[in-house]
C-alpha cells in the first residue's frame, strides 16, 4: 500500500461505532454501529491496529495474533501459522501486495498469496530483527524498505543487506521517524525533533521545521513532501515549509492520549482514551464510543468507518447505509417493540412488549408514554396497532385483549376495552377494521364479526350464529380488503366472506397452509404471508404468483407484510425483503447489511415516503430509503488460501500437481463485503461441467481422474447476478497403470485371457444346455403326474353320483348337462396336459368348466367369481398350464366345504405393470393354518406340491420367474398370490 493509503487509514482510525447524540438525551437517536468481538471470531478484543489491503480485506493486529476479515469470516493467524510473535502492534502493505506484521518483539514477517513468510522460510527476513518496536514502514520507488522505530534507529533494507542509521546529536535523533519520497525521488525522514533528507548514503539535516505533532500516531504523510498532523491547535496540512490549519480541536482532548486519526480539509476523526472525536467542516462536534479507549480509526474503500479499541472492532456504515435506533435510552418505556404505525401528523405510535403505548413526535423525537391500565390483559405486549383516522382512534391488541384509544390528537385520550358480556376469556390471533365501522376478530375459537364497533364495542358468545357473525374453527389471520370483503385464514385454509357468503380457497393445496398475515395491492391483488411456503398472490379468485427462497426471499417463513406505493415489504424469519412489481417485472431485494439488527428480530414494519421503520426487540430501528435504491456492485469471489494435502500453497503457484496417491486439494474463498450480505458461491472444475452451488467457503476435492483442471469460482447475493470468475489451475497425475503403454500391454494380456476364458465358457455352456434338457424332461414327467393328481378320484366319483342322481329322478336334462360338461372337462384336460405353457384364455376356459361342475354338485354352498383386468390380452398372455386348478380345488375342498354354510371363492387377475401379472385366489373358508391344525394326519395337496416343484424348476431355466405365496387371512380364509413376470 502506498504511504498515501496508509495515511488515509491512519486518519480513518477515528470513526466510531456507537451513538451520536443530539439535544436532550430522552429525545435523541442513536446511530447503530456493528461491534465485532471474540464471539464473532476475533482472536482477542484488545486490538492495536487496523489495515485494509489492496484486495479489500481488513486486517486486525491484536495481542493474540493477527486476523483477516472479509465481512463474514475472521481468519486468524498466530505463531503456529508463522508469526514471530502473537502481539502485532502495526500492519502495513507494500507496493508488491505484501502485508507486513510489526511484532512486539521487533521481528518482521509478511503475508503474501496465502502464506506467511518469516525468518525460517525467507532468508532475507533473518536480517530484519530489530531490538525496537517498528512504528512506521515505507516502500520507495527503488524497492527499498524503510523502518522507523521507537528508538534512535532508522533502518533501510534493499532486499540483500540492512543499513542502520543513528544520530549522536541528542537534539536531532531518529526517534519515531516517518520516511516518505517526493516527486523527484528524494527520501525524507520526519520526526518531531528534525527533518532530514537522504543523500549519498547518509541523511542530512534540512532547514525545515519539524511538525511537532502530538506523537507518531498523529502524523500522516501523503508523499511528495506533504503530510497531515495534529497538534494542540488542530489539524494541519504541510507541504515543504508551508503550513495550513484546517480544523481546530477541543483543548480538552490534549490529555486524552490521542491515537491514530483520519482527516482531510473537511473533517477530522480523532481517536483517544475516551472514544472518538469527530468535527465536520461546519464545526459540528460529535463524540462516539464515550468511555471506550480507542486507538485508531480508518475509512475503508466503501466509506465505512472502522474503530480499533481495547474492546474489539466497531464499524460505522457509510452515511447512506446507517441505521438509527430509539430505545429506552431515548425515552421509550420498553425496548421490546411489538407493533408500529404512523398517524397523519407523522407521529409514530409504538405497541411495546410491556403492554404500553408510546408516541414518538415526528421532528423532536420526544416520547410520550401512555400506560394501559389493564395490565392483566395486555402485559404480553401490544402485538398489533390499527389507526382509524376517520374517528381519530387507535386500536391495539394483545393475546388476551383488544382496546381503543380515543381522540388521539387531543391531550386527553380515554381508553375503551372490548368485552365479552359473559366475561368469557378469548385469545386474539389477529383483528381488522373496515370503513363501515365493522370489526372482525380472529380468535382461537373462530372468526367473530362486530357490525358497529363505535356503537357497541362488545359481543356475546351465546348470541353468535355460525355463518352469520361467527365462523367456527381455529383462525390465524384476518383482513378487510378495499371492497370491505373479509379474508381470513383458519385451520382449513384461506376463505373470503363477500356478500354474506363464504368462498373457500381449498382447491389449491398452498392455499390450505397457515397464513401469518394478509394485505392487498392497489389493483386488488391479495398477498398472503405463509408460514413456510413463501408469498402467495391471489387475483380473480386464482393464485397468480408464488415467491419463495429460490426467487430471492430471505426465508420461506414470512411473518408480516407492508404495502407502500405498490412496493411490498416482507418481514421473514431471516431478514427483510422489498419486492417491486413494476412493468411486468419483479425485483426482490434483501437488506442484508442490516443483518445485526434486522436478521430475525423484527416484529412489525411501517414504511412511508422516505423512511422505513422496524419494530424490534431492541428498540425502534429506522433508515432512509436512499441507500436501498443505490446501484449495488456485482460481488467478486476471492481465493483466500489453498491447501494441497493439508499444506498451504501460494495462490500464485502455477505448478500445482497432485500425485496419484496424495491427491487432496482444498480451496478457501470468500467475497469482500462489510454490509452483512449473504453470498452464494458456485464452482466447477472444467469449462463444460455443470456449476455446483454452495454457501460454504471451502471446497475440498480428491481422487480426480488424471488430467488438467481449472477450479473456477464466482459469487452473487440475493440481489445480484453472478460476478466475474476467479480461477486456479492444477494437474492431477495418473498412476502408472493409467498410462498409454500400460493400457496397450493390458490389452494384449486381456486378449489372451479372454480367448482362454471363452473356451472354458463354451464348454460350460454346452454342459448347461444338457442340464436344461434334463430339467425339461423332468418337467414333462411332473406335468403328467400333476395331470393325474388333478383329476382325483373324489372328484370323478362325486360327478358320477350327481349324474346317477339326475337319472334316478328322471331329470335327464340335468344329467345330460353334467355329463356333457364332464366330458368337455376331460377333453380339455387331455388337450392342455401335454403343453408346458397355454394362453390365459385357455386356462380360464378350463377353470370355468371345472367350477361349473363343482357348482352343480354343491349348489349354493359354493359361490365363485372370476375378475379379469380388461387391459390383459388373454389370447397373447402365456402362463404354465394347469397352474391355478390345484389351488382352486384345495380352496373348495379344504377351505369352504368344511363350513356348513359354504363360502365364497374369488379369482382376480390384474396387470400390475407392462411386465407383471398378478393373480389372487381368495376364499373365506376356515383358513389354511386352521385346516392343517385340525387334521388328524399330516396331509398336503399332491396337486399343490407338484405344482410348486414344477414352478421351482421353471424358475431355474426361465428368465421370467414365477412367485407363489399362500397365507391365511386373519383368523380365517386363505389367499394364494401368484406373480408372473411377463416377457
Amino acid at each position: 500500500m502506498t504511504n498515501k493509503k496508509l495515511v488515509n487509514h491512519f486518519l480513518a482510525c477515528c470513526l466510531t461505532l456507537l451513538c451520536h447524540t443530539a439535544g436532550i438525551k430522552a429525545y435523541a437517536q442513536s446511530t447503530f454501529l456493528q461491534h465485532y468481538t471474540t464471539k464473532d471470531g476475533l482472536p482477542s478484543n484488545n486490538c492495536y491496529f487496523t489495515l485494509q489491503d489492496s484486495k479489500g480485506y481488513l486486517w486486525f493486529g491484536t495481542d493474540a495474533g493477527v486476523s483477516r476479515f472479509d465481512g463474514k469470516r475472521f481468519e486468524n493467524f498466530t505463531i503456529d501459522d508463522g508469526l514471530p510473535d502473537n502481539q502485532i502492534l502495526m500492519l502495513q502493505e507494500d507496493k508488491k501486495g505484501r502485508v507486513w506484521f510489526m511484532a512486539f518483539n521487533g521481528e518482521m514477517s509478511y503475508f503474501l498469496d496465502g502464506i506467511i513468510y518469516n525468518s525460517k522460510n525467507d532468508k532475507a527476513l533473518r536480517l530484519l530483527k530489530f531490538n525496537a518496536i517498528v512504528i512506521s514502514m515505507f516502500h520507495d520507488s527503488k524497492d527499498r524498505l524503510w523502518f522507523g522505530t521507537n528508538k534512535n534507529m532508522l533502518f533501510m533494507f534493499d532486499g540483500v543487506s540492512l543499513t542502520k542509521f543513528t544520530a549522536e546529536d541528542t537534539k536531532n535523533q531518529f526517534f519515531l521517524t516517518y520516511v516518505y519520497e517526493d516527486i523527484k525521488g528524494k527520501i525524507w525522514a520526519y520526526s518531531n525533533q528534525c527533518v532530514r533528507f537522504y543523500q549519498n548514503g547518509n541523511f542530512k539535516l534540512s532547514g525545515l521545521a519539524p511538525p511537532k505533532s502530538f506523537s507518531y500516531k498523529t502524523i500522516s504523510c501523503l508523499g511528495a513532501n506533504r503530510f497531515l498532523y495534529v497538534n494542540k491547535y488542530g489539524l494541519h496540512a504541510r507541504r515543504g515549509n508551508q503550513n495550513s490549519t484546517f480544523i481546530k480541536i477541543d483543548t480538552t482532548l490534549l490529555n486524552q492520549n490521542l491515537g491514530y486519526f483520519y482527516g482531510n480539509t473537511n473533517e477530522l476523526w480523532l481517536s483517544h482514551n475516551n472514544g472518538i472525536y469527530h468535527r465536520d467542516k461546519l464545526g459540528k462536534v460529535t463524540n462516539y464510543l464515550q468511555g471506550i479507549p480507542t486507538v485508531q480509526v480508518i475509512k475503508d474503500n466503501k466509506n465505512n468507518m472502522w474503530f480499533t479499541t481495547t474492546t474489539g472492532i466497531y464499524m460505522l456504515p457509510r452515511k447512506e447505509n446507517r441505521l438509527f435506533i430509539i430505545n429506552q435510552n431515548q425515552g421509550l418505556s420498553n425496548n421490546v417493540i411489538k407493533s408500529i404505525t404512523k398517524d397523519k401528523n407523522k407521529n409514530l405510535w409504538l405497541g411495546l412488549g410491556n403492554g404500553d403505548l408510546n408516541k414518538v413526535a415526528h421532528q423532536t423525537l420526544k416520547v410520550n408514554q401512555i400506560e394501559i391500565p389493564d395490565k392483566k390483559s395486555f402485559n404480553t405486549g401490544l402485538k398489533k396497532l390499527i389507526l382509524d383516522e376517520a374517528n381519530q382512534s387507535l386500536y391495539f391488541a394483545s393475546n388476551h385483549g383488544l382496546g381503543v384509544l380515543l381522540n388521539i390528537y387531543n391531550k386527553k385520550s380515554p381508553i375503551k376495552y372490548l368485552k365479552e358480556t359473559n366475561n368469557s376469556l378469548f385469545v386474539i390471533k389477529d383483528f381488522s377494521i373496515n370503513k363501515n365501522m365493522g370489526l372482525s376478530l380472529a380468535l382461537s375459537s373462530g372468526i367473530v364479526l362486530l357490525q358497529d364497533r363505535k356503537k357497541k364495542f362488545e359481543y356475546n358468545v351465546l348470541e353468535l350464529i355460525n355463518g352469520i357473525n361467527f365462523f367456527n374453527d381455529r383462525s390465524y389471520s384476518i383482513f378487510y380488503d378495499n371492497n370491505d370483503d373479509l379474508w381470513f385464514s383458519n385451520i382449513d385454509g384461506l376463505n373470503q366472506f363477500s356478500k354474506n357468503k363464504v368462498i373457500p380457497f381449498f382447491r389449491e393445496s398452498l392455499l390450505t397452509k397457515r397464513v401469518n398475515d394478509i394485505n392487498q395491492l392497489a389493483d386488488g391483488t391479495i398477498i398472503l404471508a405463509t408460514d413456510g411456503y413463501g408469498l402467495l398472490f391471489i387475483k380473480g379468485g386464482k393464485m397468480v404468483l408464488h415467491f419463495t427462497l429460490k426467487d430471492g426471499l430471505s426465508s420461506n417463513i414470512c411473518k408480516k407484510i407492508f404495502v407502500s406505493n405498490n412496493h411490498i415489504w416482507v418481514v421473514t424469519s431471516q431478514g427483510i425483503n422489498e419486492i417491486r412489481l413494476e412493468n411486468g417485472t419483479t425485483d426482490i431485494k434483501a437488506f442484508e447489511y442490516t443483518d445485526a439488527l434486522l436478521k430475525n428480530d423484527v416484529n412489525d414494519v411501517f414504511v412511508d415516503q422516505d423512511t422505513s421503520y422496524f419494530a424490534t426487540n431492541t428498540g425502534l430501528v429506522y433508515f432512509l430509503h436512499k441507500p436501498l435504491q443505490a446501484t449495488k456492485e456485482i460481488p467478486k469471489a476471492i481465493f483466500s488460501s489453498i491447501e494441497v494435502n493439508s499444506l498451504k500453497r501460494s495462490l500464485k503457484d502455477t505448478s500445482i500437481v497432485l500425485s496419484p496417491a496424495k491427491n487432496k486439494i482444498a480451496f478457501y474463498f470468500g467475497a469482500i463485503d462489510f454490509q452483512g450480505q449473504e453470498f452464494l458461491f458456485r464452482y466447477r472444475l472444467k469449462p463444460d461441467d455443470d456449476w455446483t452451488e454452495t454457501k460454504n467457503r471451502k471446497v475440498e476435492v480428491n481422487a480426480l481422474k488424471p488430467g488438467n483442471y481449472t477450479f473456477e469460482l464466482s459469487a452473487r447475493t440475493n440481489n445480484d447476478s453472478w460476478g466475474p470468475s476467479a480461477k486456479i489451475n492444477f494437474v492431477q497425475k495418473a498412476y502408472f497403470w493409467q498410462s498409454t503403454w500400460f493400457m496397450l500391454l493390458l490389452f494384449v494380456a486381456a486378449g489372451i485371457s479372454f480367448y482362454r476364458i471363452a473356451v472354458i465358457v463354451t464348454k460350460k455352456q454346452k454342459n448347461k444346455e444338457q442340464q436344461k434338457l434334463l430339467l425339461k424332461n423332468k418337467i414333462l414327467m411332473l406335468e403328467q403326474n400333476a395331470l393325474q393328481a388333478m383329476m382325483n378320484p373324489h372328484f370323478v366319483f362325486n360327478v358320477m353320483n350327481s349324474i346317477q342322481h339326475y337319472i334316478n329322478t328322471n331329470d335327464t336334462g340335468s344329467a345330460n348337462k353334467v355329463l356333457t360338461g364332464f366330458a368337455r372337462l376331460i377333453r380339455k384336460n387331455m388337450e392342455i396336459c401335454t403343453k408346458s405353457y397355454i394362453s390365459l384364455e385357455e386356462e380360464l376356459a378350463y377353470l370355468e368348466l371345472y367350477l361349473s361342475l363343482e357348482k352343480k354338485r354343491f349348489g349354493n354352498k359354493l359361490r365363485y367369481k372370476i375378475e379379469i383386468d380388461p387391459k390383459i390380452d388373454q389370447e397373447e398372455t402365456k402362463i404354465p398350464s394347469m397352474l391355478l386348478q390345484p389351488y382352486i380345488e384345495n380352496a373348495i375342498w379344504h377351505g369352504i366345504m368344511p363350513i356348513d354354510t359354504g363360502g365364497d371363492l374369488e379369482v382376480s387377475i390384474n396387470l400390475i405393470s407392462e411386465h407383471s401379472l398378478h393373480i389372487e385366489i381368495k376364499d373365506n373358508g376356515i383358513g389354511i393354518d386352521n385346516s392343517l391344525k385340525y387334521k388328524k394326519h399330516n396331509h398336503s395337496s399332491k396337486g399343490m406340491s407338484l405344482t410348486q416343484e414344477r414352478i421351482n424348476l421353471l424358475n431355474q431355466i426361465d428368465a421370467y420367474p414365477i412367485q407363489i405365496k399362500v397365507q391365511q387371512i386373519g383368523t380365517s380364509g386363505t389367499s394364494v398370490l401368484i406373480s408372473i413376470a411377463l416377457p
